[in-house]
């Protein structure tokens, strides 16, 4: 039950992804340089977290579900720039995707260490 529940919300959150790159045009107002990377690296944050929850009962080790987290990760989020690529006024940017990897390396690494009974309900 809980883990059609986790896969759900990660489905659910890679549509929204898949949603928001197809917009023409999605600019926040700029407050920081680097704004973006950062925002990247939020939004992947997540996705790792959905991912490791989602993977966690499938793998049953730490190690496996970590690699898959990110591999997950790491693919969707090349899939995504590419995507963008064929959407009029946006592009493939390499730093967002080496961004969108850092944050779910970021994600799987914090919940990798965090004991798996508060990770795997």
């Amino acid at each position: 039950m809980t883990q059609g529940i986790n896969l759900s919300l990660l489905i659910s959150y890679c549509a929204l992804i898949f949603w928001l790159s197809n917009q023409t045009s999605l600019q926040p107002p700029m407050t920081f340089q680097y704004q973006d990377k950062v925002l990247h690296i939020g939004a992947y944050f997540i996705m790792g977290a959905l991912a490791w929850r989602s993977f966690f009962t499938l793998c049953k080790t730490r190690t496996k579900t970590a690699i898959l987290s990110f591999f997950f990760c790491a693919l969707y989020g090349l899939s995504d720039e590419w995507h963008q690529s064929f959407v009029p006024g946006r592009y493939y940017d390499l730093l967002d995707w080496y961004a969108d990897m850092i944050g779910a390396i970021i994600a799987v690494l914090v919940s990798y260490n965090i004991p798996s009974r508060t990770i795997s309900a």
